[in-house]
């Protein structure tokens, strides 16, 4: 995509509407922002008033019904992160940003809640489901769909919605996928491009270069998982489109918050003649940022525009592959509250839909050349007409 997505946007279903980037907080299922007042869906449960977090007998708000709207909430949603949790500006932080738009738009209580590990995914979503309060729960990430095949079918008058994966026979559940793999080509087409022109930023003291001995870039992977494979798919096919005489490599780390150890890996592909390293590993991708940034050379980052999420790193960031995580979060919600939830079904966004694409570096976008972004531009609407066909497997 050669123009830059606006970070204010969000998808629903095939058209645009604003979103504000908010700051929000977390809890448990039992004692967080949407917990339950006496007489309502108050935040009450975890404060200093007699019965709950605010001032009134029942709960947060002023009155009897609990934040002070009692049967006015349009509805009530509980939030399963995935492992990685809140913080990690890209994907957890994405969804929220769904859920925070959602919150300024309708009149909604919601509760959050970050797994350790995933173990805990199937603990939440039961708590959540046998609170009995909650018009939706959501569920963020493929390493979910286990533990909400078997929840789901337990809890069947309860809706949920997962990101990433498809529950196979569960009316209750709203399934969202995208094509990763599209948007990842284009970002492996732009780090063909670059690696083979002289991309010089910085000054003298402290240069950054594409001017490499090697026609070579790198892909970073966090868990070694079929969705995170078609990341590295789409990025290496890119890179082949390009130009057959550029190289790629690809390794994982193992863990989607192990900032050292996707250092490390950056650091090796750096030594052997990377310039630009792409990643799909969620916090992990912090140490590709600082290995890029020990050794003068570039990064790609992914789902959110990190340049914008790691300002401390945009002057390595050429690029991010964002993914609209957003987008389903919001449209799951809008869809309970407006009674058309769709349970059962699964949409999918790729190019066509804008569910992802290319942002360019808020520091370093106007660093790449016109032609540069227009030969991706080109390629994306070859993707989107069928004129090329992005694979799924590396």
């Amino acid at each position: 995509m050669s123009r830059n997505i606006d970070r204010r946007t969000i998808i629903k279903g095939a058209g645009i509407a604003g979103i504000a980037g908010l700051a929000g907080c977390t809890g448990g299922p039992s004692d967080g922002n949407g917990g339950n007042g006496d007489d309502g869906n108050g935040n009450g449960g975890n404060g200093n008033g007699d019965d709950g977090n605010g001032n009134g007998d029942d709960g947060n708000g002023n009155g009897d019904d609990g934040n002070g709207n009692g049967d006015d909430i349009d509805a009530n949603i509980g939030m399963v992160y995935a492992e990685a949790g809140l913080g990690d500006n890209s994907f957890n932080d994405a969804a929220q940003r769904g859920l925070l738009a959602a919150d300024e738009d309708f009149n909604i209580e919601y509760n959050e809640v970050e797994p350790n590990d995933t173990g805990e995914f199937s603990q939440f979503q039961r708590q959540f489901a046998e609170d009995g309060s909650y018009d939706l729960i959501t569920c963020i990430g493929f390493a979910q769909q286990d533990a909400l095949t078997e929840t789901s079918a337990d809890y069947p008058d309860q809706q949920f919605m997962i990101v990433d994966a498809v529950v196979e026979d569960a009316d209750n559940v709203a399934n969202y996928l995208f094509r990763e793999n599209e948007g990842s080509f284009l970002v492996g087409y732009l780090a063909a491009q670059l690696t083979q022109t002289d991309l010089s930023v910085g000054s003298d003291d402290d240069e950054r270069s594409t001017n490499t001995d090697e026609s070579l870039v790198g892909f970073v992977g966090g868990v070694d998982a079929p969705l995170i494979r078609t990341f590295q798919a789409g990025f290496e096919a890119g890179v082949e489109y390009a130009d057959g005489d550029v190289e790629s490599t690809s390794t994982y780390t193992g863990s989607f918050n192990d900032p050292s150890a996707g250092r490390e890996a950056a650091l090796s592909m750096y030594d052997d003649g990377a310039d630009i390293v792409y990643h799909a590993s969620g916090g992990t991708g912090v140490g590709v940022f600082q290995a890029a940034d020990d050794e003068g050379r570039f990064a790609i980052g992914v789902d959110s525009d990190q340049s914008i999420t790691e300002p401390d790193f945009a002057d390595v960031i050429l690029a991010s592959m964002v993914k609209l995580v957003e987008t389903p979060v919001y449209e799951s919600i809008q869809n309970t509250i407006e009674g058309s939830f769709q349970g059962g079904s699964a949409v999918t966004l790729g190019l066509e839909e804008e569910g992802v694409g290319v942002v360019y570096g808020d520091e370093l976008g106007d660093e790449i050349s016109q032609d540069v972004k227009d030969a991706v531009a080109t390629a994306r609407q070859e993707i989107i007409d069928g004129e090329i066909e992005v694979p799924t497997e590396p």
